[in-house]
């Protein structure tokens, strides 16, 4: 059987009404594909990756055949079948929406070194095709779509990057090891993101510059600071955002020059840390 991209598996079926399907790439992970799809009647003919095909329903049930088996998954499953696994799809009456991601070896090979501490580890292997795991089911739709949305392209990356992490972690025996204090490399990942939080700062250019691996990196700085390297940042911006603010300059001037998305995201950040808006802040101090 030949290897098939989701793009040719969805081709091979033309989606009838009620049916959509959002087929999309992340630059941060070297074109991963995802896909958000919501099916009635479409139907997937048996084929394979040479990737993993990892995801979960949110509404629904699919029903599909891996490993010799006939399997169902519904809200708070986790699907994970391995590279070159031969599945193929189905909904079960009514229908499902899904959402599924595609990461190569390279991506979990990664993950599993940073949460064993071992260089080789060879090829993750989870155990089941599906498992009932409401917390990571959330944990990876929540990444899902913030990577789909593409607004905060740091926070899509951090989250990503820990849901394929404790699905290793949970469901291929690869239990994490400790993580001992990381003081000097922290300290200059925060001094990074101190001089540069308006810039589209990325975990891969952060962990490259203070030498650790990305998901090491993100633990090791929770350890240090109580705050993964994405909420650090956010906090800089509205420290910053905050100086701007007192001067006088208008929310959305301040938002484009702090790097949030837009005055939307500035206003969300502000009030999540300071309990009111920008505008209210700004109004006080020019009163």
């Amino acid at each position: 059987m030949d290897l098939i991209t989701q793009e040719q598996a969805l081709a091979e079926t033309p989606l009838k009404a009620g049916e959509r399907a959002h087929l999309f790439a992340a630059r941060r992970f070297d074109g991963l594909e995802f896909l958000a799809a919501t099916f009635r009647t479409h139907a997937y003919a048996p084929h394979a990756h040479d990737t993993y095909a990892i995801g979960t329903i949110l509404s629904g049930c699919e029903v599909w055949h891996a490993r010799g088996r006939k399997l169902y998954a519904g809200p708070g499953d986790l699907v994970m079948n391995q590279p070159l696994d031969v599945h193929d799809g189905a909904p079960s009456e009514g229908g499902y929406r899904y959402r599924m991601s595609y990461p190569g070896l390279d991506l979990m090979q990664e993950l599993a070194a940073s949460l064993t501490g071992r260089e080789s580890v060879g090829t993750p292997f989870f155990r089941k095709p599906v498992v009932h795991d409401p917390e990571g089911a959330a944990q990876f739709a929540a990444a899902h779509r913030l990577l789909e949305e593409g607004a905060d392209a740091l926070a899509g990356e951090e989250a990503l990057l820990r849901a394929f992490a404790a699905m290793l972690a949970r469901h291929a025996d690869l239990g994490p090891r400790s993580v001992g204090r990381e003081p000097g490399p922290v300290d200059r990942a925060r001094a990074l993101i101190e001089a540069r939080h308006d810039e589209d700062l990325s975990l891969a250019e952060i962990g490259a510059a203070v030498g650790l691996p990305r998901h090491h990196l993100i633990r090791a700085f929770r350890a240090e600071t109580g705050l993964t390297p994405h909420a650090f940042l956010v906090d800089v911006r509205v420290r910053r955002a905050r100086e701007r603010l007192r001067r006088g300059e208008a929310p959305g001037a301040v938002a484009a020059a702090t790097g949030f998305c837009d005055q939307a995201h500035l206003t969300r950040a502000f009030k999540a840390r300071l309990g009111v808006t920008p505008g209210a802040f700004r109004a006080a101090h020019l009163s």
